[in-house]
């Protein structure tokens, strides 16, 4: 592993650190509770995501969704994923556990990395696809969250990187009033946790907001070691001036979580057959406390071996520390804003991945019986036996499922650390065609990561918390002459990536808010972004650690001596241009276009590949509708991403290793409708939904060697489905001095391909969730269910496999499946 080093901070955000330093400081203020419900009758929530000031969501002039605590209470999600899972044109994967899944944003084919998470408008570190942590790694929700606001499309990516969406949680803010609550849940999956804050008054003008929580979790699928346990803690202090605020601000993160991968679901001889027999649907996973001692074995650089012991319980441990300080004044028509913070942190990650289809055991053992024989001499057969029993126990494959599968074990370590600033001037001008709010800004980040990882295959039984196998050579006279494992490890060091990325970037952007009249507003931006990308690159070369009793660490990946020097610049231009149209204060029409880029993972750099811009064209156009009992957002779109770049480094089987190249290049196109309405006829009933409708597909791909693409043409995009949505109906009443609200939450995914040939489908499935809340007086009691049906479904194939030609079959036979049944039990005590 590497030394860790602070990243060194890009010269403007010395300045601005000077300027906070120097300046009464402002941020942010929610309305009155008056103004709140003023502001709800006349249009929705007040938004501060994607624009220089304040506005209320109905007059923005693009997509946004706002969820207050209480809404993100009754929704109840699992995790960030499966709230954005309510959120129409966001299509996540929430099937990896709590963290570290997938989204992506009206169909642009990239998981995550199109979208920002921020924290009171700034991110807590700058690349939202960090090496083996997403955004929803350093980011969670608990009860000092006071809203999430999700911006699609619009100005995005004018007020942030990498932004075809911006997912921003506004954390709580003391009052003169004291507020706080404990709330504790309990689950049918051996869930505990507790969360708490509390907010008040310091002094004149002073006040204060802390809280978090802890929790202990089994987890949803049968590990054999917990899942998650851990905690976070934030809390933030504000002085208030005449004309604005200052705010210190800190979050602590210390949390280990389990990370679920793809399972075998069908016989992959005959996909009728089912293995639920033998890793169950809902509870089964290949993580097992067979690899809670796993060693691997490298070369040490100096002829030796080098041991590395690992534990797969240890799963993904996050460790972070972010401080910050923001300011924000008014003089006159003058606003202005800035933000610092910095983040510190380290993740270790233990993961058992999949990498290709179960086999048949006899046709595995015979593909191995060439090498074994010149390795070993007069092989007459191939055995299986328990792993690390030195074939005292053998293991009959027929006995069970007639498959074996292998898996591969990786073992990552990255040290992270990100600073980064924005100042921002905002000048009402006032002039005889309306008044502009012109808003001019410096954003700065200097990120990097001291990383390290590898990765050895292991053989293991077709079963939940499955036992490693051993493949054993024997002479005629049944004599063990050696092994193509070594307990239980079919490959060593199948690959070693290591490196440190320094990279420093800054970003200049302007964005106009013209007023024409009361009914017509049209706002434009740009935003140019100027990145030097600079670190190493640790290569690695194949070492035969030289034990003659085995195959399997005949050709192991280790770090080379010396290390390659990667630098290079790159710079993007992103831009916008919209208008909102009032044709009542209850009825309105927006349009907008857009540019929004994608620019490179520091993976890059660690990786020494070529560095890839990619960039997307977004058009929308939507109709508003705000009436007392009815509400509804409609919004068309149109997504062009051009260049696709499919490139991908697939799992070779005939080198055990990732280092199958394959690379097209097209565009991918999506149309599509977004619905997002509530209707409530009765005081006691209301119902709410939200739906997308589009049409993902790809063209144009060309293959730099002359692969044939013509089979893709005009295919679905992969892991993306046509329809998808939910469907909330309420029922609320009086029982005595408590308030009962009783709901149901209907889910809907659609047809899915894992690859770009569309050759095997991901079926369409529907879950139901339910739930009952009942308050009374300063206490809360709610009892929620997911996927209470039991229905089946599966989000995502065996990626690091069948993203090109699938899985040979119709269905598919190899996937992460959605969670079972589970019920959690939520009491919370508010004052």
């Amino acid at each position: 592993m590497f030394r860790s080093q602070t990243v060194s901070l890009v010269p403007c955000l010395t300045a601005l650190g000077l300027i906070l330093a120097a300046t009464p400081a402002f941020a942010q203020t929610a309305p009155a509770p008056e103004d709140a419900a003023a502001s709800a009758d006349e249009g929705g929530d007040i938004i501060v995501t994607g624009t220089a000031r304040a506005q209320r969501k109905f007059d923005v002039s693009y997509a946004v969704t706002s969820l207050s605590q209480d809404d993100i209470k009754t929704l109840a999600p699992l995790s960030f994923a499966d709230l954005f899972n309510q959120i129409p044109g966001l299509q996540a994967e929430s099937t990896g556990g709590e963290v570290q899944n997938n989204y992506r944003v009206r169909g642009i084919p990239s998981d995550s990395g199109f979208s920002t998470f921020q924290q009171d408008g700034l991110t807590l570190y700058h690349d939202n696809d960090g090496i083996f942590f997403k955004g929803d790694v350093l980011n969670r929700l608990d009860l000092m969250t006071e809203t999430v606001e999700v911006v699609r499309g619009g100005p995005a990516p004018i007020f942030a990187s990498n932004a075809a969406a911006v997912f921003n949680q506004i954390t709580r803010r003391g009052t003169d009033t004291p507020h706080g609550a404990v709330q504790v849940t309990v689950g049918d999956t051996d869930l505990y946790r507790l969360d708490a804050y509390a907010s008040g008054p310091l002094g004149a003008r002073t006040y204060f907001a802390a809280g978090g929580f802890i929790r202990y979790h089994e987890g949803y699928r049968d590990n054999g070691f917990p899942g998650d346990k851990g905690g976070q803690f934030r809390a933030n202090i504000v002085h208030e001036f005449d004309n604005g605020e200052i705010r210190l601000h800190g979050t602590y993160l210390n949390d280990q979580n389990v990370f679920y991968l793809p399972i075998p679901l069908a016989d992959p001889r005959n996909p009728s057959v089912s293995l639920d027999p033998f890793i169950d649907y809902f509870k089964g996973t290949l993580n097992t406390p067979s690899l809670r001692n796993a060693r691997m074995l490298f070369g040490d650089g100096a002829g030796g071996v080098g041991v590395d012991d690992r534990d797969l319980g240890d799963q993904r441990r996050t460790r972070f520390f972010n401080i910050g300080l923001d300011y924000e004044g008014e003089f006159g028509d003058w606003l202005i804003a800035a933000k610092l913070s910095h983040t510190k942190g380290k993740v270790d990650l233990d993961a058992l991945y999949s990498t290709t289809n179960p086999a048949d055991a006899d046709v595995f053992a015979a593909g191995y019986l060439t090498a074994a024989q010149a390795a070993f001499g007069p092989v007459a057969s191939l055995r299986y036996a328990v792993g690390g029993t030195n074939g005292a126990t053998p293991y009959d494959p027929d006995a069970a499922s007639g498959l074996v599968i292998t898996g591969q074990y990786r073992a990552a370590t990255g040290d992270f650390a990100s600073t980064q600033g924005d100042l921002r001037v905002t000048r009402s001008i006032r002039t005889g065609f309306g008044t502009h709010d012109v808003a001019v800004g410096l954003y700065g980040s200097a990120y990097g990561t001291d990383f390290a990882t590898r990765y050895q295959d292991y053989l293991l039984e077709v079963a939940g918390q499955p036992r490693t196998l051993d493949l054993i050579a024997y002479s005629a006279a049944g004599t063990a002459l050696g092994s193509v494992t070594d307990n239980g490890v079919l490959r060593y060091g199948t690959t070693a990536i290591g490196g440190k990325s320094e990279i420093t970037m800054y970003a200049l952007y302007a964005n106009d808010n013209w007023q024409l009249s009361d009914r017509l507003r049209i706002d434009a931006g740009i935003r140019h972004e100027r990145y030097s990308f600079g670190g190493f690159s640790r290569g690695s070369v194949a070492v035969n650690l030289g034990n003659a009793k085995t195959l399997a660490d005949d050709a192991t990946r280790t770090f080379a001596a010396n290390a390659t020097r990667v630098d290079f610049d790159l710079d993007a231009t992103n831009w916008t241009v919209g208008a909102n149209f009032d044709l009542t204060r209850r009825l309105g029409f927006y349009g907008r276009v857009s540019r929004a880029s994608q620019m490179p993972s520091e993976l890059t750099v660690i990786l020494g590949s070529k560095p890839v811009v990619n960039r997307a064209n977004q058009y929308e156009a939507g109709v508003k509708v705000d009436l007392p009992r009815f509400s509804l957002y409609l919004t068309g779109f149109y997504t062009k991403f051009d260049p696709y770049n499919a490139s991908f480094i697939a799992y070779n089987p005939a080198t055990g290793r990732n280092d199958q190249t394959l690379t097209f290049i097209g565009s991918a196109e999506t149309k599509g409708v977004e619905i997002d309405a509530t209707v409530r006829p009765f005081d006691w009933f209301s119902l709410a939904g939200s739906f997308t409708i589009s049409d993902p597909t790809i063209s144009n791909l060309v293959n730099e060697f002359g692969a044939d693409a013509a089979a893709v043409e005009g295919n679905q995009i992969s892991r993306q489905p046509k329809v998808y949505g939910n469907i909330r109906p309420t029922v609320r009443f009086d029982l005595g001095e408590a308030k009962v609200a009783t709901y149901l939450r209907w889910n809907y995914r659609g047809r899915q391909y894992v690859d770009l040939f569309n050759q095997t489908a991901l079926a369409a499935y529907d879950t139901l969730g339910a739930g009952v809340t009942v308050s009374w007086r300063d206490w809360a009691f709610q009892v929620v269910g997911d996927n209470i049906t039991n229905a089946h479904g599966v989000t995502e194939g065996n990626i690091r496999g069948d993203l090109l030609n699938g899985q040979g079959t119709a269905e598919a036979v190899y996937g992460r499946p959605i969670f079972g049944r589970n019920v959690r039990f939520v009491v919370t005590r508010s004052w």
